[in-house]
């Protein structure tokens, strides 16, 4: 068997790591978080932590973002919104080890490749494939790989964000959110109320329409807890009434993951908030080309 080039056998390192710590979380985690986590758990020698001329970017990083999308092609992963997922066959294809993991993936993804062919787009050769490489046209694949990593790397400050804000903006922002979304908001609890309902959410104006919602909201690290879910149901005493549990800290030990929701629903609806509602967290939009798959 020839051989892998250096780029391949740094690609089947570090591929193979991402999806093993995937499953070590449960199957998903930020994108953000996977690549650190590589990064801390691999030994990695100098070349590979080297930056490309053209780029700036870290070699290794752009390898393992380079061929995740020859995973993705293979059914092992899955990304959406800057998280990454671990797919059932992903996690079988572990038992193949490193570099088997690796030629069945990019066998994939030039099948893939093969059943959609590009028309009138230039063969380039991107940085992280080695001269001797057997893949001959890149680009496209290497602006996917960017794409995706520039989501991840704008959901992951829309969480930082996010977590910055102080309880009461935090109330007011998830306000703001329900508002774009259709609802009549005549109730937010003001500051020092602590306990109950936080924000009283109507289909109407004069809020006649059932159900009327209730909304409790805890902004923390800490995850929510099954004694504060029932306080709000204990909240909910008119018939017909529905409660919003609302936690940044999330319900799970993986409080990295509850903003998740909160910034796509934010994204859906942003262009139907006020002026001064976009303000509690502005998105200005970048257009990037996106591949047709």
């Amino acid at each position: 068997m020839k051989p892998l080039a250096p780029s391949k056998q740094l690609a089947a390192k570090v591929s193979y790591a991402a999806l093993k710590i995937l499953k070590a979380k449960g199957g998903e985690a930020p994108g953000k978080d996977v690549v650190d986590e590589v990064g801390k758990t691999v030994e990695l020698d100098d070349w590979a932590k080297s930056t490309y001329e053209k780029t700036g970017k870290i070699r290794w990083e752009s390898i393992l973002h380079f061929y995740s999308i020859d995973l993705i092609k293979a059914g092992f992963l899955v990304k959406k919104k800057g998280v990454w997922y671990l797919t059932p066959e992903g996690d079988a294809a572990l038992a193949l080890g490193e570099v088997e993991l690796l030629a069945t993936a990019s066998q994939a993804y030039r099948s893939w490749r093969e059943a959609n062919p590009k028309k009138d787009k230039e063969d380039i050769k991107s940085d992280v494939i080695d001269e001797d490489s057997d893949r001959k046209s890149v680009t496209e694949q290497a602006q996917e790989a960017t794409l995706q990593e520039m989501e991840e790397l704008a959901n992951e400050g829309l969480r930082n964000q996010i977590n910055s804000l102080n309880p009461y903006e935090f109330q007011d922002l998830v306000g703001a959110l329900l508002r774009a979304m259709g609802y009549h908001t005549p109730f937010i609890a003001p500051k020092g109320k602590d306990g109950g309902v936080d924000i009283i959410a109507y289909q109407d104006p004069l809020g006649v329409v059932a159900p009327r919602i209730k909304v409790q909201i805890k902004h923390r690290e800490s995850s929510a807890s099954v004694d504060e879910v029932r306080q709000l149901m204990g909240l909910l005493q008119r018939d017909g009434d529905v409660g919003i549990f609302v936690s940044s800290g999330g319900f799970t030990y993986d409080t990295k993951m509850t903003a998740d929701r909160l910034i796509e629903l934010w994204h859906e609806f942003y262009s139907k908030l006020e002026d001064e509602d976009k303000n509690r967290l502005r998105l200005k939009p970048i257009y990037f080309y996106e591949p047709i798959n």
